[in-house]
C-alpha cells in the first residue's frame, strides 16, 4: 500500500481588502483505507481542511509523511496489539489486530510529536496514543459497544464527565456531564494511562477514561468517542474539529516560515 500524494490545495481569502489564494492547512488521515476513512475526510473537507489519506506502507517513510503535513489524525480501527504493550493477547477477548497498522501508526505518531504537530486521536487513535507514550489497555470492555465489530454497527451511548478546566473543555464549550457515542472495546483506567497523559474525560459508569491531552505538546487531544459522527454528538462537539483546524494552520505558518 501506499499513502495518496499530497496535493497543493487553497482556499480564497481576503486579507485588507485584497483577494488572495491561502494555502490549506493538509490533515493526513491515517486510516486502514478509503471506506474506513470516508467520515473523517468528510468532516475535515466541510471545515475548509485538505484532508489526506494515509494508509499502512513500509514504516520507513513515516517521516517523509509527516514532513508533508499540517497535522496527524488517528482514526478508528482494529484493536491494538497486546503485544505492543508487552501483554499476552487474551484469546477470550475477541481481539481483531492488525499489527502491520499499529507498527505503521506508531511510527508516524512517533514522528509527529517529534515535530510538536497537532495530533486528534480518535477511538483506537486515543488507544495509540496511550501506548506509544508508555501506557497499556484493558483487552476487552464489552459494555462499551452495541455489538460485532464492524464498520456499519450501531454505536452504544453513555454519560461521561468532562473536566471543565481541561482543553477538551475550552474547546467544546462543555464540561461537566454529556452523553456520547461509544463503538469500542478495549480502553483504559488510571492504572493502565501514560504517566504523561492527563486524562479529561470519564465514563460514569465504570471509570473508564473517555479522553487524554498532553501538557507536553502543543495540541495532543485524544477521544475515546466517534466525534467524526456527528448526528450521534451533542451540539459543540464539532468545535474539536475546528479547533484542531486552526492549530494545523498555525503549525503550517509556522513551518513555511522557517523554510
Amino acid at each position: 500500500m501506499v499513502f495518496c500524494e499530497i496535493q497543493n490545495a487553497y482556499r480564497r481569502t481576503s486579507v485588507l481588502g485584497e483577494v488572495c489564494d491561502q494555502p490549506m492547512a493538509v490533515i493526513g488521515i491515517a486510516a486502514s483505507s478509503k471506506r474506513g476513512a470516508r467520515l473523517y475526510l468528510k468532516t475535515i473537507s466541510a471545515r475548509g481542511g485538505n484532508p489526506q489519506l494515509v494508509v499502512p506502507r513500509s514504516e520507513s517513510g513515516v517521516d517523509e509523511i509527516v514532513s508533508s503535513i499540517d497535522a496527524l489524525m488517528l482514526t478508528g480501527g482494529p484493536d491494538i496489539d497486546p503485544w505492543q504493550y508487552q501483554e499476552d493477547r487474551n484469546p477470550e477477548a475477541g481481539l481483531e489486530l492488525d499489527p502491520k497498522r499499529d507498527q505503521f501508526e506508531m511510527g508516524l505518531l512517533r514522528s509527529a510529536l517529534d515535530q510538536h504537530m497537532p495530533v486528534l486521536a480518535i477511538c483506537r487513535g486515543m488507544q495509540l496514543l496511550n501506548v506509544v507514550l508508555g501506557g497499556k489497555l484493558i483487552q476487552d470492555l464489552p459494555n462499551h459497544r452495541a455489538g460485532p465489530a464492524a464498520e456499519d454497527r450501531e454505536s452504544a451511548y453513555h454519560r461521561i464527565y468532562i473536566s471543565p478546566g481541561s482543553r477538551l473543555g475550552a474547546i467544546i464549550g462543555a464540561g461537566g456531564f454529556v452523553r456520547v457515542n461509544s463503538r469500542h472495546h478495549q480502553g483504559l483506567r488510571e492504572a493502565q494511562k501514560a504517566s504523561s497523559l492527563i486524562a479529561s474525560a470519564y465514563s460514569l459508569d465504570d471509570g473508564i477514561i473517555e479522553a487524554v491531552e498532553s501538557p507536553d505538546y502543543d495540541w495532543v487531544i485524544g477521544v475515546q468517542w466517534h466525534p467524526e459522527r456527528e448526528d450521534e454528538m451533542p451540539k459543540g462537539f464539532s468545535n474539536l474539529f475546528q479547533g484542531f483546524l486552526e492549530r494545523a494552520e498555525t503549525f503550517s505558518e509556522k513551518s513555511r516560515a522557517s523554510d
